[in-house]
């Protein structure tokens, strides 16, 4: 038995070392360290050290973020084998924080911008190689079926009135639903951008101009509320195999919902019904019908700024003056037309005697501080849906999913993952 006193445990050493195991995998660095020898030991336990315990063992970043940093200068760097080895590392089962596929791909777009291309088509097939390498091989994909993740597919409904839509297909997987979410007279699909790629990570979603809005066909003749859910209807035929889909309809969005429920009950799973109302009253209907008049004598920027100032809260209007730019010019080059024949449905519609007919599990949502569509509105319209729950977004007015599309998406998302 040996008198030889056993080494003191070498604290930062062993930190250094689990890191680098974290990061690495146990394959990797134990066939490093097995290359140590008199010469070189010092090197190996100064990088361990100083590299995995004094740099990758502070707090401050997440491990992601360190990963993705990495790969960042080492391509840029043209550091081609320590690219690698961090790559591989990051996209090994069972090491600590690895990354995806999607994640490094997105990674490898950044660097293309900020490193160059050819930096980033030398990232690409290298890891492609060593998803090869880990059994994750991507299938083959044509190029021009490829479309940006934050806006989606673009298309047009092959029936007439035509529609148009984008659709984002689930990132991760196959798709947990489809989600349709519809938007407030005045502005788009683009309205629920945020929301939209936040859902997209697991769902189907379908963001679709209503009519006479975006690219879709502008109305030639008086609408009705009943002939937009028609319009819902042949979308879902269209473009979600004919549901059932999760409709989230804000504003106009939540009437036109309401009465596609009623209307084809087989195509809607489940029903979000944000700052919206199931019909006007006098005052309401008087407000709008004086907004027709003033749009077809003057356009829309007649009424621009003071719909921003219902649309948005004061301190968001102060805080975030850009975003209301952009939606109030977004509203300004709407069709007027359009604008006009879905206000007019919308003023003439009471869904108010027919709530009891929305059978499916139903979510209410409405803004602390919106006055178009009031707390007591939703409240109303939670007492007359047979499966309906109400929540409050404190803090915002009426375009709640954009004021607060953090709170919004996790609110829709608790919601969803119960349905």
């Amino acid at each position: 038995m040996s008198n030889q006193p056993k080494p003191p445990f070498d604290f930062d050493f062993e930190r250094g070392m689990r890191n680098r195991r974290a990061a690495l995998g146990d394959a990797w660095v134990d066939k490093s360290v097995a290359k140590a020898n008199a010469f070189n030991a010092g090197f190996q336990h100064f990088i361990t050290d100083y590299a995995w315990h004094g740099v990758w063992g502070r707090p401050g970043l997440d491990w992601k973020t360190r990963r993705i940093i990495v790969l960042a200068v080492t391509s840029a760097l043209g550091r081609w084998d320590e690219f690698e080895i961090h790559l591989r590392g990051a996209l090994t089962p069972g090491n600590a924080h690895t990354l995806t596929p999607e994640e490094v791909r997105e990674a490898l777009i950044q660097i293309a911008i900020y490193a160059g291309v050819p930096a980033a088509n030398t990232g690409f097939a290298r890891a492609v190689g060593i998803m090869k390498e880990l059994g994750m091989e991507p299938p083959p994909h044509p190029a021009d079926q490829s479309w940006h993740p934050g806006v989606g597919r673009s298309y047009f409904t092959h029936t007439r009135p035509k529609l148009h839509a984008t659709v984002r297909e689930a990132r991760r997987g196959s798709a947990e639903h489809t989600v349709v979410l519809s938007h407030a007279l005045g502005q788009d699909g683009s309205m629920w951008d945020a929301v939209a790629n936040e859902l997209a990570a697991t769902c189907r979603v379908i963001c679709p101009d209503t009519r006479g809005h975006g690219r879709s066909q502008t109305p030639s003749e008086p609408l009705s509320l009943a002939e937009l859910a028609a319009d819902a209807a042949r979308l879902i035929d269209e473009l979600a195999g004919g549901g059932p889909v999760i409709w989230v309809g804000l504003s106009m969005g939540g009437m036109i919902g309401q009465e596609l429920a009623m209307r084809f009950p087989d195509k809607v799973r489940a029903l979000v019904l944000a700052n919206t109302t199931a019909g006007y009253d006098e005052l309401g209907q008087t407000a709008i019908g004086q907004r027709i008049a003033t749009v077809e004598a003057h356009g829309l920027s007649a009424i621009a700024t003071g719909t921003m100032n219902r649309f948005f809260s004061e301190a968001f209007r102060q805080t975030q003056a850009a975003t209301v730019a952009r939606h109030q010019r977004l509203l300004e080059s709407t069709d007027p037309e359009g604008y006009t024949a879905c206000a007019a449905a919308l003023c003439e519609a009471d869904l108010w005697p027919r709530l009891g007919q929305i059978q499916v599990p139903t979510l209410v949502i409405a803004g602390h501080l919106d006055e178009s569509s009031t707390i007591e509105t939703a409240q109303a319209l939670v007492r007359g849906i047979p499966r309906a729950q109400l929540a409050t977004l404190h803090g915002c007015a009426h375009l709640s999913a954009v004021e607060q599309p953090e709170a919004f998406t996790e609110l829709l998302g608790e919601f969803v993952a119960g349905v």
